[in-house]
C-alpha cells in the first residue's frame, strides 16, 4: 500500500533529479533524508547543533526559479536551528562556520501538504545557504 507523502517523496525526488539534469549538475550528494546538496565552501571550525542558534544568509527558491524568501544583501539571519524545518536541521549541520553550499530540499522536509501563507503545496525547495556563525 503506497500512501500519499509515499507518492509525493516519488514526484519530489523526480522532480530534483530532473532539475539537477537539466542544470548539467552531476556533483550532487544524496543524503539520506532524500536531500540533494552540494557543498561549494565547507567551512571550517565546527558544525552547528541543534540547540545552537545560526547566523545565515540564504536565498530560497522553487524548482521553477521563483525566489520566495531570501536575505537582504549583506545581511545576516539568526535562527535557533532547532526550531527550523526539518530540511534546514538537516542541511545546515553539514556546514562548518564559513561554510556554503545549495540543497534541494524535498517537500516532505519543507512545508509539505500544509504550508503558510504565501508558501505552495507540496513544494521542492533549492536553498543556497552560507553559515556564516553558530553559538
Amino acid at each position: 500500500a503506497c500512501n500519499k507523502e509515499d507518492k509525493q517523496a516519488e514526484k519530489d525526488e523526480e522532480a530534483i533529479l530532473n532539475d539537477l539534469s537539466e542544470r548539467n549538475v552531476s556533483n550532487a550528494v544524496r543524503h539520506e533524508s532524500g536531500i540533494y546538496y552540494i557543498i561549494s565552501d565547507p567551512g571550517s571550525g565546527g558544525h552547528p547543533l541543534p540547540t545552537n542558534t545560526v547566523k545565515v544568509t540564504y536565498k530560497g527558491t522553487y524548482l521553477d526559479g521563483e525566489i520566495f524568501d531570501q536575505t537582504d544583501p549583506g545581511q545576516t539571519a539568526e535562527f535557533g536551528l532547532g526550531g527550523l524545518i526539518e530540511g534546514w536541521q538537516i542541511a545546515i549541520p553539514l556546514l562548518q562556520k564559513g561554510g556554503e553550499g545549495k540543497f534541494w530540499i524535498p517537500s516532505a522536509l519543507c512545508y509539505g501538504s500544509n504550508p503558510p501563507p504565501g508558501v505552495r503545496k507540496n513544494a521542492v525547495m533549492v536553498f543556497e545557504i552560507g553559515l556564516v556563525d553558530f553559538d
